[in-house]
């Protein structure tokens, strides 16, 4: 039977669940569980059916005590370095879905590109196949940053999935190119650090010392904003889920009260501005578009 249900904009929606003591507020261990639970119950009311986590600290542990039952969500997991060899990468992909309290998950992501790039790099790919021909993850893929190469990587490794930064800020993978070359290759596309890691939320005296360079340039895109009468939460989810090539935008979300203002901000009408004026660099440059466009 085909579906008659109409596509919302919250399909796109990933949910990364921050732990980080200076974005979550710190709670007692119950506060914090609670805080945790409504969150996610929050997600799965709202129709939010992607989370992605990370293999940090005892966030997958949480995240695998608080899931509303029966759990709604795709989840995907990164993979720990490759330094110390691929039997500890294939060994902590699977001890993730045991803290996560999952039989199997969504999407295991390889968490940095150089980790394919590297000497071990087709024994780590290889290793992913194996886990997704057991059944364990039903999609593999990377994360990666524009300089990475990663349509090079795509063409070698053949991914499902690539999880690329890409923001308002920093539109270098819509206009070098690099999103419709993943399309073209079938490769879904996360848009990963979509909010630029928070600077059109910040005053010019609160921006990282790197950043201050940017301050006029940030100045002037929040005045446009505000004359558009666009918040910038807005504004920077209305970029990335307008990206055709994109299939799934990763926000990270510290509590139910920022999942609400996310969900508020996807579902706002789509503003009429012209993305390509609010770039802090031109799409072919690198300067200072590292910092705001990495893939965790």
């Amino acid at each position: 039977m085909i579906s008659s249900r109409t596509p919302s904009p919250i399909d796109k929606l990933a949910v990364a669940v921050v732990h980080q003591p200076e974005r979550a507020i710190p709670a007692p261990v119950g506060a914090r569980e609670e805080s945790l639970r409504l969150l996610l119950q929050t997600a799965a009311d709202s129709g939010v059916t992607r989370v992605a986590t990370r293999p940090d600290g005892d966030g997958e542990r949480w995240l695998g005590q608080a899931w509303p039952f029966p759990s709604p969500f795709q989840v995907s997991v990164c993979t720990v370095s490759v330094n110390d060899g691929v039997d500890r990468v294939e060994a902590r992909a699977r001890r993730s879905l045991e803290r996560l309290g999952l039989p199997r998950g969504d999407l295991l992501l390889v968490s940095s590109a150089s980790d394919l790039a590297g000497a071990e790099g087709r024994a780590l790919w290889d290793r992913l196949l194996a886990l997704k021909d057991r059944g364990l993850y039903r999609r593999i893929g990377f994360c990666a940053t524009i300089e990475d190469g990663p349509a090079l990587l795509a063409r070698r490794f053949q991914p499902d999935v690539v999880q690329l930064g890409c923001n308002l800020l920093d539109q270098r993978a819509q206009h070098t190119g690099v999103l419709a070359e993943l399309a073209a290759l079938e490769v879904d596309i996360h848009a990963a650090s979509v909010f630029a890691d928070g600077l059109l939320f910040m005053s010019g005296e609160a921006l990282p010392l790197e950043m201050h360079r940017h301050a006029p340039t940030l100045s002037r895109i929040r005045r446009r904003l505000a004359e558009a009468r666009v918040d910038p939460m807005q504004a920077t989810l209305a970029y990335a889920m307008g990206l055709p090539e994109v299939t799934a935008v990763v926000a990270s979300i510290a509590s139910a009260a920022e999942l609400r203002a996310v969900i508020a901000a996807t579902h706002a009408t789509t503003p009429d501005l012209d993305w390509a004026t609010m770039q802090l660099e031109p799409a072919n440059s690198a300067a200072g578009s590292r910092r705001i466009n990495s893939a965790a």
